[in-house]
């Protein structure tokens, strides 16, 4: 059994919205749901997981009943930071349970479902996926004593995104550990626990396997982004 965990805490300051901004209409319709139907394109059966603070969890409810939002899925409280979020998610999964979840921020309304699919499939096969875009502007190194900065090879980097998708029993291992900053996604998550448990002299390093995203697959969360979304939902 395949899951499907969705994030939908924050408050949406950059937004400068009154409502949080997975609550924010695009193309008429609320992001978070527009998000949730994109999981449920993908599959029937999946089994979907919202993380919502508890703090907006009637706003929800009153907007799944004036939108008529009837999806099926599960609702775990928010936590106090992303990492303890996911472990809320995650305890809604049987300890037994076989299969891939997937962690993906409800922000982002327009994965591909091809790219869905393929995170799943390549979970399913490595244990591990992670879509990732090239870079396609210039980039430059900047730190304190040189603030000036250095040009960097563009090509050795690639941007982030979600769904990350991996071995059901290998994220619950990870999501054990104890929390630390340096927990900024899923996959930094789990090459901690590899890190710990596995011998210096490995020849994989990381156990992250990466996947093409999409370019669509934007993190709206200024009101630039807004404007961006409005485009893509009438494509």
């Amino acid at each position: 059994m395949d899951y499907a965990i969705i994030l939908g805490g924050g408050k949406g300051l950059r937004m400068g919205a009154d409502v949080p901004k997975q609550f924010l209409p695009v193309g008429g319709v609320p992001i978070l749901m527009r998000t949730i139907w994109r999981f449920r394109e993908y599959s029937d059966s999946l089994k979907i997981i919202l993380v919502l603070p508890e703090s907006q969890q009637d706003y929800w409810r009153n907007l799944c009943a004036e939108y008529d939002f009837q999806e099926d899925y599960q609702v775990a409280n928010g936590g106090a930071t992303r990492f303890h979020s996911i472990t809320n998610g995650l305890a809604l999964i049987p300890d037994d349970a076989e299969g891939v979840v997937a962690v993906h921020d409800g922000v982002r309304p327009f994965p591909s479902v091809e790219v869905i699919a393929r995170c799943y499939e390549t979970a399913r096969q490595t244990g591990t996926a992670v879509p990732v875009t090239p870079v396609i502007e210039t980039l430059r190194h900047v730190t304190a004593e040189h603030p000036e900065g250095v040009t960097v090879p563009r090509g050795d980097y690639r941007l982030v995104q979600t769904p990350q998708a991996f071995d059901i029993q290998l994220h619950k291992q990870a999501y054990r550990q104890p929390y630390n900053d340096g927990f900024t996604d899923d996959a930094s998550v789990v090459e901690s626990f590899f890190s710990q448990n596995i011998s210096p002299n490995s020849q994989h390093p990381s156990p992250i396997t990466l996947v093409d995203g999409n370019r669509e697959n934007i993190k709206i969360t200024t009101p630039f982004d807004l404007k961006i979304a409005e485009v893509l939902a009438d494509e």
